[in-house]
């Protein structure tokens, strides 16, 4: 359903909850500036269960815009997290609606986000330096009743990884290590 196979979420859904430590991830990315504001983001292997599972290896390139110094050789990084929150829910509305026998024909997400540089640059301490609101419209072409798809956007909105990690507070623990000589 949807190119999702149904039985197989259902086992792991099963197997995550007969053993929780199945369902234990850490994800990783190395960022590395490269030059002026560009940089590019190696995803490689990740953690599961406590065993490192090496797959294939993405290259994700930022950048800024020209109005922000940069030369526009790729999004930058609030552009990067629109796009990581509609992969996320691209993904939680797929398997959901699966699970759900509700059958897509069509998914899309139009992501926006408000930021105001006065606090990226420091200008105003009484400006947040990330965005004040995003807004997300889901555009859904699927043979179900409007009370369905209202549960599959509860089910996805509350069960979001990204969505949660946007909208609750994360602890967050930064080093910086001076490379010696």
């Amino acid at each position: 359903m949807n190119g999702v196979d149904v039985v197989q979420l259902g086992q792991a859904v099963d197997t995550i909850t007969d053993e929780p430590a199945v369902g234990q991830f850490t994800f990783r990315a190395e960022t590395k500036w490269t030059d002026a504001l560009q940089c590019v983001t190696s995803i490689d292997d990740f953690d599961q269960g406590g065993e490192r599972i090496h797959t294939r290896e993405f290259a994700i390139e930022g950048d800024e815009p020209e109005q922000i110094l940069g030369e526009r050789t790729a999004p930058n990084a609030v552009e990067l997290l629109l796009a990581a929150l509609g992969s996320c829910l691209s993904v939680g509305y797929a398997a959901n609606a699966a699970a759900m026998d509700i059958e897509l024909e069509e998914l899309r997400f139009e992501l926006e986000g408000d930021i105001d540089l006065r606090g990226f640059l420091g200008i105003s301490k009484d400006v947040r330096a990330g965005y004040n609101s995003v807004t997300c419209t889901v555009h859904i072409d699927a043979d179900a009743s409007p009370e369905a798809l209202a549960e599959l956007r509860d089910r996805v909105e509350t069960t979001s990884p990204v969505m949660d990690t946007i909208t609750n507070a994360v602890r967050l623990e930064t080093d910086v290590v001076q490379a010696s000589g």
